[in-house]
């Protein structure tokens, strides 16, 4: 896409963005995520992307597989999608990618143009409604971080082990660059979406490595750079680069755990508004003292279905916001899309992909193989007695990033008893036809949707404070 004559590039002045006006912009926006880089619990499958890939071309042949997950892409974000999101008052995707859609492991180097098919497509279609896109490389080679988001089939970060995955990385960010350097509708590169550096020592020189690359083809696009450990840490940078935004990610215990209260205690600990405020204010300090934007990448509750928890978890959602609201930060929630348990919209309870699937992801609850939200309880006897035990042998060890507890449900929920459910699921599409594989794929199309109305009620509120944004009809003649 050429820029448009009257509009140029989002960028930064300061402490603001501004959009291709040289107007302020904050940034309201949905992270599209299960799309071109899928989540187990996001989309129904267990472990990682790539192994259940792989699993479902061995069970139904590689020209079913082909046609299936390319009516999933279709379907899954389409002008039906960007219209709902434009109407709500969002105006910005942030576009979660994986490198497997745009270069494949046994063939490095080699640009695949599949993946660059659809995110052109997506990008021109939030274009036409007035919404800018960010990319987000959600998953480079070798996992920049520990768990399935990466599409991390271990528990190890490879990627800042081995310069061959780093090299790769700068390389596809080249080429990316190279392709969207005229696109003003891109608002910016968010370079690595979560690192988790355990040494602290390599982070922070790629990050300068990247830049420099990514900058030597494309001078005008932000750049939205995450702190180390989860987007949480940002002690490895020093002074800022120009035009950039330092991307926090503000998950809040309270609207994770499936048990507590709000305002209450959750997990031992007391969370209130004035909590959030803390842990927000100590993980934006750093865009605060250096004068950058304030940028939330990603937050939001998970929800349970219980009316009286949601209902608490509303107040955390709505606090959080209140908060970014009085701080001038821009903001992006996780997530749109998914299989009803945090979503902004979900395919319908009803759909062919939701009642094939049913019993599965029950067992898949029962088991707490999926990371995000689970109800460890039933899995408790088998979990404990391991924390308790390396706890017991092993006084000094905290497990990289987020403590024992947690590196003990990585390797045995998420890895050990998640891997083996990888064949169950595939074998779910064994002996469909493709009119009932593509009847999988369009349950994801929004018309067979439900929305989560509690929730687009808040952002639409939220967003009606923003700054005016281009009508779809605007933008449609700017990008013809």
């Amino acid at each position: 896409m050429v820029p448009s004559s009257s509009r140029s590039f989002v960028t930064t002045q300061g402490a603001q963005l501004v959009d291709g006006f040289g107007q302020p912009l904050t940034l309201r926006g949905v992270n599209l995520g299960g799309w071109l880089n899928m989540e187990n619990f996001v989309t129904g499958h267990p472990a990682n992307e790539s192994l259940m890939r792989d699993a479902v071309r061995r069970a139904i042949g590689d020209d079913k597989y082909q046609r299936y997950f390319t009516s999933f892409l279709d379907n899954f974000f389409t002008d039906d999608d960007a219209q709902f999101l434009a109407e709500t008052g969002i105006n910005s995707v942030r576009i979660a990618v994986n490198y497997r859609h745009f270069e494949d492991d046994m063939n490095p180097f080699v640009l695949q143009g599949d993946g660059i098919a659809q995110l052109d497509r997506v990008v021109g279609i939030c274009a036409r409604h007035g919404i800018y896109a960010i990319l987000d490389m959600h998953a480079v080679p070798g996992s920049q971080n520990h768990h399935w988001h990466s599409d991390n089939q271990t528990h190890r970060a490879l990627f800042w082990q081995y310069v061959h995955f780093q090299d790769r990385a700068v390389w596809l960010w080249e080429q990316l660059a190279d392709h969207y350097r005229d696109n003003v509708w891109v608002a910016g590169y968010n370079l690595l979406n979560e690192p988790a550096d355990e040494s602290r020592e390599v982070v922070g020189p790629f990050y300068a490595r990247l830049i420099m690359a990514i900058r030597a083809i494309d001078p005008h696009h932000t750049l939205f750079v995450d702190g180390n450990t989860y987007a949480t840490e940002f002690d490895i940078f020093g002074d800022p680069t120009e035009n950039t935004v330092y991307t926090c990610h503000d998950y809040a215990a309270a609207s994770l755990a499936r048990y507590g209260e709000y305002p209450g205690y959750t997990e031992g600990a007391w969370y209130d508004k004035g909590t959030l405020e803390a842990k927000f204010l100590s993980r934006t300090e750093y865009s605060r003292r250096t004068g950058t934007p304030l940028y939330v990448g990603e937050f939001g509750p998970i929800y349970t279905g219980d009316p009286a928890r949601d209902a608490q978890l509303y107040q955390v959602l709505d606090d959080q916001l209140s908060i970014y609201r009085e701080h001038g930060a821009g903001w992006c929630i996780w997530m749109y899309k998914d299989v009803g348990r945090q979503g902004l919209t979900a395919a319908g309870p009803q759909t062919p992909y939701r009642t094939r699937f049913a019993s599965f992801i029950a067992k898949k609850e029962r088991l707490a193989t999926d990371a995000w939200g689970p109800d460890y309880s039933s899995v408790a006897h088998l979990l404990d007695p391991v924390q308790d035990f390396v706890k017991a042998e092993f006084p000094d060890f905290d497990g990289y990033p987020w403590g024992t507890p947690d590196w003990v449900r990585t390797l045995m929920p998420h890895i050990l008893f998640a891997q083996p459910l990888v064949g169950q699921y595939a074998d779910l599409f064994r002996g469909l036809d493709d009119s009932e594989l593509r009847a999988l794929a369009e349950s994801f199309a929004l018309r067979n949707c439900v929305v989560r109305e509690p929730l687009r009620a808040r952002l639409a509120a939220q967003a009606a404070t923003d700054t005016p944004r281009l009508t779809p009809c605007q933008a449609r003649s700017e990008t013809q």
